[in-house]
């Protein structure tokens, strides 16, 4: 999705976002911060989360 700087601002009209900096990344759902993933987990996690927002 983004940078850990702009990313926020970026996810604020996405469903479901990552913004990806050293070694970890924020997670937005609907443009709220929803927790903090490791650099190894980036996919897993999003993927999930996309999956969930599908049901």
């Amino acid at each position: 999705m983004g940078c850990v700087v702009n990313g926020p601002g970026e996810a604020k009209d996405a469903d479901i976002g990552i913004a990806c900096g050293k070694g970890k990344g924020v997670l937005f759902r609907k443009g709220e911060k929803i927790g903090v993933v490791d650099e190894k987990d980036f996919v897993d996690v999003l993927m999930r989360e996309v999956e969930r927002f599908e049901e």
